[in-house]
């Protein structure tokens, strides 16, 4: 699908295509007769349940997973946000490729296929304490990117990024969507200093204040204080939503990224669960708002899609029992009076 405007976007939001609730009541009803207690695996019952929703079958698999990392730079790297300089960016591109990052051990380890995409790193967007991070159009050809990125036969995607100074993108954007200043949503991210994290939370209220009369608007929001790899990610995830893939999210980044679907359609995020909470301090309150509940919870906090990564293999977890176990009438065992 191509959009050529925002209200493209918009539009495509209004209609959302829901998932397979046949599919989830046949794989409810197997949940209850597998040789266990009703609800003894916990929220790895919910997890096969959304898988076979969202994929329209009582038994779901997991024999085509998709990671997709997304990487962009910013100009507000520039005021000093971030313990690292925007070179790591493309340098951790050339890891990826390399095979030396973390994400590639994980991806290898669950069994999926990992796809990196640079966005114009060579061109920074802009600093949005004085413009506007893109215009429309820088906009729209990220959104396609990460659209294009997602394979039409894929049985879950996970999304992550890297893009040095993108937490403060990050908790830039929980604060015009969701309230607050940069106190409330700034964390460490790479681990700067005290100095370093009020640089952060300056930015952030300088852009705040800058852009007041877009706040608004969720659209024209991840235009003006985004970047394009939250872009991509935003595109990703319409992608899967479209074709009826279920998604995985990372950290705080990846799902800050799609706070403005959330914001323009109420079960916007229905496809998505978040793989895990990250150690950045907006990332708990910002899942907590919409009501994501995290799989993980492992004190993570590097992004490239690694917490969701590791998420992956709880969810074959899941599909294993789901699949593999027998009913009580196969195995011959009595079932609760």
């Amino acid at each position: 699908m191509q959009f050529n405007s925002l209200d493209d976007i918009r539009s495509f939001c209004r209609d959302l295509p829901d998932g397979d609730e046949a599919s989830a009541a046949t794989a409810t009803l197997r949940q209850q007769n597998l040789t266990k207690p009703p609800g003894s695996l916990g929220r790895l019952e919910e997890a096969a349940i959304w898988l076979a929703r969202w994929q329209g079958s009582e038994i779901p698999r997991l024999d085509k997973v998709t990671i997709a990392v997304f990487a962009g730079n910013h100009g507000i790297a520039e005021r000093g946000v971030s313990a690292y300089p925007s070179e790591v960016t493309a340098q951790m591109v050339a890891n990826f490729a390399a095979g030396g990052a973390a994400i590639n051990q994980i991806a290898k380890l669950a069994g999926a296929e990992l796809r990196v995409e640079a966005l114009e790193l060579a061109r920074p967007t802009r600093d949005f304490t004085m413009a506007t991070a893109m215009d429309g159009a820088d906009f729209l050809v990220a959104l396609d990117t990460g659209w294009r990125a997602v394979p039409e036969q894929c049985d879950l995607l996970v999304v992550g990024e890297m893009g040095i100074a993108n937490t403060t993108v990050a908790a830039t954007l929980c604060a015009a969507l969701m309230g607050g200043r940069g106190a409330r949503w700034a964390g460490r991210g790479t681990g700067v200093d005290d100095a370093g994290l009020l640089r952060k939370r300056t930015t952030i209220d300088t852009a705040l204040k800058m852009h007041r009369n877009l706040l608004d608007d969720p659209l024209a929001v991840a235009v003006a204080l985004g970047g394009r790899e939250l872009a991509a990610i935003f595109g990703a995830v319409l992608a899967a939503r479209a074709r009826s893939i279920p998604v995985l999210l990372d950290g705080f980044v990846a799902t800050s990224a799609v706070l403005p679907l959330a914001r323009l359609a109420p079960n916007g995020l229905a496809h998505c669960r978040a793989g895990h909470v990250s150690a950045e301090l907006g990332h708990r309150e910002l899942l907590r708002e919409l009501q994501l509940a995290p799989l993980l919870d492992l004190e993570m906090r590097l992004g490239e899609a690694s917490g969701a990564g590791i998420a992956i293999l709880l969810l074959r977890a899941a599909l294993a029992c789901h699949g593999g176990m027998a009913t009580f009438a196969e195995a011959g065992v009595s079932g609760a009076d």
